[in-house]
């Protein structure tokens, strides 16, 4: 048996959290086409007859000064210090730009295995030629695959490089585990993601979800979940509301309807939108949220 941590890392919008929703056949983690829809270290776990693989999908590396930008920073450099093995996501979709090379060279400071897939190689504009010359031109090492992390091509291949760069081990997790997220945190990442796909450009960075209460009520047959989306300013709030409240009533029952077909037990969600100014200056709040 072998087994290993798995960091999956790569610019913003590289397919991170895609691809490991198709390689542990499950919706893990959340996924927008909203950059640095992830800002968490999100753990989904793959297991078969030679062992398990526990990836850790991590925010895409974006360069930036600004408080909340550091925070993830460090979910990145805390995940490539707690892998065995590094897998670089680059979108050969995009050119390779100043923040691949920066990400390449934290890459290549890690000095762990390393696998590099060439995704999106199935979407018009791919070149995988500018990517092979970035990666020669940081001297890395390590198996290339050509992915889609989409449509799964070469997800068994892939596998199959993974385990053979792991160690012999016995599993972090048992067998019936797909991921390690607490029902708080699946239920925040749900709703996020739901208003993300509602709303404009300008609320999926400013947004947050609190959990105010949470109550097992029918005998264990229904979790009733009280909290808040909380945003920075009232013209947010407002169109996550919609008109008649009609954005927010459609956010919570597209969650609540997911969540019940994850959950062994329904789910009955009571969500409002609340204003918190300047909360990503708020270091509790950010060490509490992005982890």
């Amino acid at each position: 048996m072998k087994s290993a941590f798995v960091a999956l890392t790569g610019r913003p919008s590289a397919g991170k959290s895609t691809l490991m929703n198709t390689l542990c056949g499950h919706k893990i983690s959340i996924v927008s086409p909203v950059p640095q829809t992830t800002r968490n270290k999100v753990r989904g776990i793959y297991n078969d007859r030679r062992g398990q693989l526990v990836f850790l999908d991590t925010p895409g590396y974006f360069s930036g000064e600004k408080k909340f930008n550091s925070y993830m920073h460090d979910v990145l450099s805390g995940a490539l210090s707690e892998a065995d093995i590094l897998l670089y996501l680059i979108d050969l979709s995009r050119p390779p730009g100043q923040e691949e090379e920066l990400l390449a060279g934290l890459v290549k400071k890690a000095k762990k295995p390393l696998v590099i897939g060439l995704n999106k190689s199935d979407l018009p504009g791919a070149d995988a030629a500018a990517a092979n010359a970035m990666i020669d031109k940081f001297g890395l090492t390590g198996e290339k695959i050509v992915l889609s992390g989409l449509s799964g091509t070469n997800s068994g291949l892939l596998l199959d490089k993974l385990f053979a760069a792991a160690e012999e081990g016995e599993p972090f997790y048992p067998g019936e585990y797909y991921t390690d997220q607490d029902p708080a945190f699946r239920i925040s990442e749900i709703i996020r993601e739901k208003a993300i796909l509602k709303t404009r450009q300008e609320v999926p960075h400013a947004l947050y979800i609190e959990i105010a209460d949470m109550e097992m009520r029918e005998e264990g047959k229904r979790l009733w979940v009280r909290g808040f989306l909380c945003v920075q300013r009232e013209s947010q709030k407002g169109i996550l509301i919609g008109r008649g409240g009609a954005v927010i009533k459609a956010i919570v029952q597209e969650a609540q309807a997911e969540l019940n077909g994850i959950f062994p037990y329904a789910v009955q969600l009571d969500f409002r939108v609340r204003v918190r100014p300047k909360w990503k200056n708020n270091d509790s709040l950010l060490k509490h949220l992005i982890r």
